[in-house]
């Protein structure tokens, strides 16, 4: 049964309003497919209501670990290939069994370029160089919880976390700048999920212009110049009742928008000096 606050105690309930979003945006990062997410999310969860809360220490960190090992669990799976589609894997302290499900790129069905955009991680790097990348260089977390995560030593997270950096970007990244992008994409995401307009405005540049492109053929592709029109348009699109979800990809800031659980979009940011020049926008209405 799908958990809602309401139906929780207060010190479960303060756990999910306080994390629950958080978790579901790495677990998205991670498998790329947002419906595969929710259902690790909600595992998650489950075991977090089976455990004992005041033995946990720090309730974030068990589920970041509890979340990432279940996706680790599932890429695993999918990578594989030669294990029934029944037969469980064996978890430690942090839970119960998680059972294999398929691959989640093989539920995409969109076209070839976006494809390449959504699965570039997932086309590229392993399950352990994919989770080492995303835990460190996107969220930030230090390598020690990454090699608690991965059950491997620290210097061997660091090495998978540098491997994945040079299949993705065929060098080593300006780290500055992928916290210049990091941080103007979570702005960014902030203003336009929640409608601000003003605050969706300044992280974009006065001459900014972006192209949207309908992959349902039901509509020409549209350009917008100006941030004011493209501010506009951001908010009829990808506004209040999307859920926009960043993702790493083509070392470029890469946002993912689901409406109703389902992929509705695509938006690949152009970043120069601090502000979004140029947004190309991939739309799927209906798939």
């Amino acid at each position: 049964m799908e958990m809602t606050p309401r139906s929780m105690p207060d010190e479960f309930a303060a756990a999910w309003r306080g994390n629950q979003a958080y978790l579901l945006n790495l677990a998205v990062r991670i498998l790329g497919n947002h419906g595969d997410a929710e259902d690790v999310v909600q595992e998650a969860f489950s075991r977090l209501a089976d455990a004992d809360m005041k033995k946990i220490l720090d309730v974030r960190g068990w589920l970041i670990v509890v979340v990432t090992r279940i996706c680790v669990d599932l890429l695993r799976s999918a990578t594989s290939r030669h294990e029934l589609p029944g037969d469980p894997v064996e978890m430690d302290t942090f839970g119960s069994t998680v059972h294999p499900r398929a691959d989640p790129a093989d539920r995409i069905t969109l076209d070839e370029e976006v494809q390449l955009a959504l699965l570039v991680v997932l086309q590229r790097l392993g399950p352990a160089e994919r989770v080492a990348f995303i835990l460190h260089d996107v969220f930030g977390m230090p390598f020690d919880l990454v090699a608690e995560t991965l059950g491997r030593p620290v210097g061997t997270c660091r090495q998978l976390a540098r491997r994945a950096r040079h299949k993705l970007a065929g060098a080593e990244p300006d780290a500055g700048r992928a916290r210049e992008h990091r941080k103007l994409t979570r702005q960014f995401v902030a203003a336009c999920a929640g409608g601000d307009i003003d605050s969706l405005l300044a992280t974009l540049h006065p001459d900014a212009w972006g192209v949207a492109t309908f992959l349902s053929g039901a509509m020409a592709a549209q350009t917008n110049r100006g941030r004011a029109k493209v501010a506009a348009s951001l908010a009829t699109y990808f506004g209040t009742r999307a859920q926009l979800v960043q993702h790493t990809a083509i070392g470029k800031p890469v946002i993912l928008a689901f409406v109703d659980g389902k992929f509705f979009g695509l938006l690949t940011l152009t970043v120069d000096d601090g502000l979004v020049t140029r947004i190309d926008a991939t739309i799927a209405p209906g798939s």
